[in-house]
């Protein structure tokens, strides 16, 4: 999806909200995403189904649960993942490993089994944190530069090209 959802406690923090009204400040986000629709990336679909043919799909998200459930039913995207995990799931979110580690635990694999797929530096630390190899896919957010300082095993240009990077990942 060509949305960005950093950890906005760290964005409200940073600029200075007081924490008595970060709940307020959620309920604003959540009416402006409410009014916008993102758009599926191009040939996502395609290659999300052609993975979950061959592979275990979960998803960790920063994002809202009710935006994004709402996201992947509209995308009809929900069964193609056997877990999800959204920012609520855990007390402490991006870049620290718990949001994976929880997923990891519900589908029952070790981290050395897995890839994770993220857009953003916080994702690549995320999985290296919790023992993952990570490929960053470049995209509208963040910069190539952030995400190739955040050092993934692989940097892709488009997720079209996330099947065969995963063959060789994988063998």
């Amino acid at each position: 999806m060509k949305n960005y959802s950093p950890n906005w406690y760290q964005v409200y923090r940073a600029a200075g909200l007081p924490r008595r009204r970060w709940k307020d400040a959620d309920r604003a986000w959540r009416r402006h995403y409410a009014k916008h629709r993102p758009k599926l990336i191009a040939g996502a679909r395609r290659v999300l189904a052609r993975l979950g043919h061959a592979h275990n799909l979960g998803l960790v998200t920063s994002g809202d649960r009710d935006r994004v459930t709402r996201q992947l039913r509209e995308f009809r995207l929900t069964k193609l993942f056997a877990v999800r995990v959204y920012s609520g799931d855990t007390m402490r979110k991006k870049p620290h490993p718990d949001p994976l580690r929880l997923a990891l635990r519900q589908m029952e694999l070790h981290p050395s089994a897995c890839v994770y797929v993220g857009d953003a530096p916080q994702d690549v630390e995320m999985a290296k944190r919790a023992g993952v190899r990570a490929i960053g896919v470049l995209g509208p957010f963040p910069t190539e530069k952030r995400l190739r300082a955040a050092h993934p095993e692989f940097l892709i240009g488009s997720i079209e090209e996330l099947p065969d990077v995963l063959k060789r990942l994988l063998r």
